[in-house]
C-alpha cells in the first residue's frame, strides 16, 4: 500500500510547460501508459531538453523530471505529458504549451510499489490542506524524479511526487 512519506513547500520560477495534451479518449485500459511509451519511443523528452541547451536543472529543483500534468479547464479533463522549461522556451512543432507564473508548490512524496502510487491526487490535496496549505485544485501534476521514481529500494518501492500549486 502506498503512503505519503514527505510533504513540503517548494518555490518555482515562472515557467513554460511544453508537451502534448491528451483527453479521456486517449486512455487505453483507463490509463495513459501507452502515451508515455510513445514519448520514450519517439525521444520527445530528449527533444524538449535540447531546446534549452542543458539548463533544465536551473529551472527549479527537480527541474529535469518528466511531468504528467492534470487539469480540467471548462469541465474537460486534460492530461499533459512534457517538461517544465524556462518561460521563454519555444515549443517545437507538434507540441503545445502552457505558461505558469512564479509561485509555490505543495509537494507530496508517495512511497510504494509502482502499481500503487498512481491516482492519489485527492489524498495528496487533502493532506496538504490538513497541513495548512491553501491548495489550488484546478491543476496538479505527477513529477517523475530520477532516481527516486526509477530505482526501487530494497523493498521494491519507489517515490512519485504529486504537486499542487499552493499559497
Amino acid at each position: 500500500m502506498a503512503e505519503i512519506i514527505k510533504t513540503y513547500k517548494q518555490n518555482i520560477a515562472a515557467s513554460r510547460f511544453i508537451g502534448k495534451r491528451y483527453t479521456d479518449e486517449d486512455r487505453i485500459d483507463g490509463h495513459f501508459g501507452a502515451k508515455w511509451d510513445e514519448w520514450f519511443q519517439n525521444d520527445w523528452f530528449k527533444l524538449l531538453e535540447s531546446q534549452i541547451d542543458g539548463c533544465l536543472t536551473e529551472t527549479k529543483e527537480d527541474g529535469d523530471a518528466s511531468i504528467g500534468l492534470i487539469r480540467e479547464p471548462e469541465g474537460v479533463f486534460e492530461y499533459w505529458i512534457g517538461h517544465f522549461l524556462p518561460e521563454s522556451t519555444p515549443a517545437p512543432e507538434g507540441f503545445d504549451y502552457l505558461d505558469f507564473p512564479a509561485g509555490e508548490l505543495g509537494v507530496c512524496w508517495i512511497y510504494g510499489k509502482e502499481e500503487d502510487v498512481f491516482m492519489l491526487e485527492g489524498m495528496c490535496g487533502e493532506r496538504l490542506e490538513a497541513e495548512g496549505y491553501s491548495v489550488y485544485t484546478d491543476c496538479c501534476f505527477e513529477r517523475y524524479v530520477c532516481p527516486r521514481f526509477t530505482t526501487p529500494d530494497a523493498e521494491g518501492n519507489i517515490i512519485l511526487d504529486i504537486c499542487f500549486f499552493v499559497e
